[in-house]
Order: C-alpha cells, then sequence, then structure tokens
C-alpha cells in the first residue's frame, strides 16, 4: 500500500501545473495575430476574444456572488477584511522595496506592516493611513521592470484579466514558486480554512473592482482598448516611480518653484510685462 502524499509536494505540484498552463498559453498566444495591431497589443485578437469570455464568466459566475457578499457584509466587515488583505500586501510590497533597493520604501512599508499589525487589530484598522503613512503599490512585475526586463506585450489572462506578458509571468509564476502576496495563506495547513480565506481574497478583491468597473462601462465607447491603455500607463507610471532616485517621487522634471526671486511680483501693473 502506498503511502500519502505529503501535502507539500501536493502544492508544490498543484504549482508546477499553473505554471506548466501559464506556458501552455503563452504558446497558444502567440499564434493570434491581427492585421493592424497596436504595437503594444500584437495579440489582440485573443485578447479580445479572452476578454470577452472572462466578462461573460465574471457576470455570469462571479459578479452575482460579489454583489451578495456585499449586500450581506456590514460595510465595516468589509473594510476590516479589505484592510488585512492590504496588509498581506503591503508585507509584500515591502520586500519587493528591498529588492529594488529602495530602503525608504521598505522601511515605511514593513513600518505600516507592524503598525496596522499591532495598534490596527491584526491590520483590520488602517491606522498607518489615518496617521499619514501612505500605501506604497509594489509587486514582483514591477521589480523586474525596475531591473530591466521588458514588459512585453499585452496579454489578457483567463480570469485574472488585463497583463503583460512580465507581468504575468511574475504573478503565475511567483505563486507556483511561493513568491506572492498569498504565500501566508497558502502555508495554511487546514485546507477548508486555507480556502476559505482564498474565497475571502478573491471576493474582496473583485468587490473592490465594481466601481471602476461601472465607471468605465458608463464613459468607455470601447471598453477593451480603455482598459488595455489605462492598465498599460499605470504599470509604465509605476516601474518609472521605482526607477527614480531615492527619496525623489518620480518628479524630477518638473520645474523648481521653491525659489521665488525670479516670479514676477503681481502687485506691480508693470512686472512681468515686456
Amino acid at each position: 500500500m502506498s503511502s500519502p502524499v505529503p501535502a507539500k509536494k501536493k502544492r508544490v505540484r498543484n504549482r508546477l501545473r499553473l505554471t506548466l498552463l501559464a506556458s501552455a498559453l503563452a504558446l497558444t498566444t502567440g499564434c493570434a495575430t491581427v492585421n493592424h495591431p497596436n504595437p503594444d497589443d500584437p495579440l489582440e485578437r485573443y485578447n479580445r476574444t479572452m476578454d470577452k469570455i472572462n466578462y461573460n464568466v465574471d457576470h455570469a459566475l462571479i459578479l452575482p456572488v460579489t454583489n451578495m457578499y456585499k449586500a450581506l457584509t456590514p460595510q465595516p466587515a468589509q473594510t476590516c477584511i479589505g484592510n488585512i488583505f492590504n496588509n498581506l500586501g503591503d508585507l509584500w510590497g515591502a520586500v519587493n522595496s528591498f529588492f529594488q533597493g529602495r530602503p525608504h520604501d521598505f522601511f515605511n512599508g514593513l513600518g505600516r506592516v507592524l503598525f496596522n499589525s499591532t495598534m490596527g487589530l491584526g491590520g483590520c484598522i488602517d491606522v498607518a493611513s489615518k496617521n499619514g503613512s501612505k500605501r506604497i503599490p509594489n509587486d514582483l512585475g514591477t521589480t523586474l521592470g525596475v531591473w530591466g526586463v521588458p514588459s512585453g506585450p499585452y496579454v489578457v489572462l483567463p480570469i485574472m484579466g488585463p497583463s503583460t506578458v512580465r507581468d504575468g509571468t511574475a504573478m503565475v509564476g511567483g505563486f507556483a514558486v511561493g513568491l506572492s502576496s498569498t504565500y501566508p495563506i497558502m502555508e495554511i495547513r487546514n485546507v477548508p480554512v486555507r480556502n476559505s480565506i482564498l474565497a475571502a481574497y478573491m471576493l474582496d478583491f473583485r468587490a473592490g473592482l465594481t466601481d471602476a468597473e461601472d465607471l468605465v462601462d458608463n464613459i468607455a465607447l470601447d471598453r477593451y482598448s480603455f482598459i488595455r491603455d489605462a492598465y498599460l500607463q499605470r504599470r509604465e507610471s509605476l516601474v518609472r516611480s521605482k526607477k527614480a532616485p531615492i527619496g525623489g517621487d518620480g518628479y524630477d522634471d518638473l520645474p523648481d518653484y521653491e525659489d521665488y526671486d525670479d516670479l514676477p511680483d503681481y502687485d506691480d501693473p508693470e512686472d512681468g510685462v515686456d
């Protein structure tokens, strides 16, 4: 009689399956072409198809459950759940700040986690933000971008939605090897508890997108193009901000208005007039 497979080996095997699935997706998308593709979106034919599939699956299965969650869960409880998952994200963001060589962001992010985990009752209350410490968004895809890895083509992932080759590989590969914000959840040995927390994580994530989705549906003439362009611009801006000098905010190209000596005196009608 064969001995049962250890739980850890099962998790490794499941993560390897996800990695293989991502590889198969990459091979599949490589065959998709359009006559006049956007330079940033050479896989547009596939992407539009997958976007429609995601939209239909989401509105048929995921969104109704999300709406039920929002309707039945009191707002304070929703805020608490969201803050706890954001606290996990802050920890992973701090790790990425360390990888990017940004010690200031690393200690700020770590300080947020420690502050919210203690004074904020395990992260339920975001006391750090209330005291002026803002969240620092970060992830493995951004870290790869800082390291010089190009984003690659835009790609719509099944279920997960907008991404790029770099960001998608970082997300799926990171999850497979335990480099993600959900790693602490995946290490829970009690399977029903772990799956319940993952379900809550996904519901909270989806609930956070409902307002933005409603806005897109109301103002966008082409929903797909609007989401694609917004995603690419945001990711480019995020990577650029992480490449800014330590202590800067990525706005070094803006004029410096700290020296007021050269400004015209508008109390004098002749000052500043040619």
